[in-house]
């Protein structure tokens, strides 16, 4: 019923900047909450950043002040905003969902991931 498509990811250089886009198709009546989860190689999956459908906003410490994260008006959509990356921000950043569907049942929902590889 839900779908989430994520792009943006790519490998660049540490410094250098990139835009994580995380668009939700389906049979949506209400999109709750949207995060950004990172799974990095040797390392436990961590929230990177989460926005509420108020628009309240939150980040995790390692990247407060570098990384934006953000929503269209119809909130369907999601961004982050990543600058002055570093070679620690590797890895697959995956998009979570927490949406109300037409039928209002409220599920949890995952995208596949997009990589972000940092090279120092």
């Amino acid at each position: 019923q839900v779908q989430l498509v994520e792009s943006g990811g790519g490998s660049v250089q540490a410094g250098g900047s990139l835009r994580l886009s995380c668009a939700a198709s389906g049979s949506i009546r209400r999109i709750n909450a949207m995060g950004w989860y990172r799974q990095a190689p040797g390392k436990q999956r961590e929230l990177v950043a989460g926005i509420t459908r108020g628009g309240s906003a939150s980040y995790a410490d390692s990247v407060k002040g570098r990384f934006t994260i953000s929503s269209d008006s119809a909130k369907i959509t999601k961004y982050l905003q990543m600058n002055s990356l570093k070679p620690e921000d590797t890895g697959v950043h995956v998009c979570n969902v927490d949406a109300t569907t037409v039928d209002y049942s409220t599920k949890n929902y995952w995208g596949n991931g997009t990589l972000v590889t940092v090279s120092s």
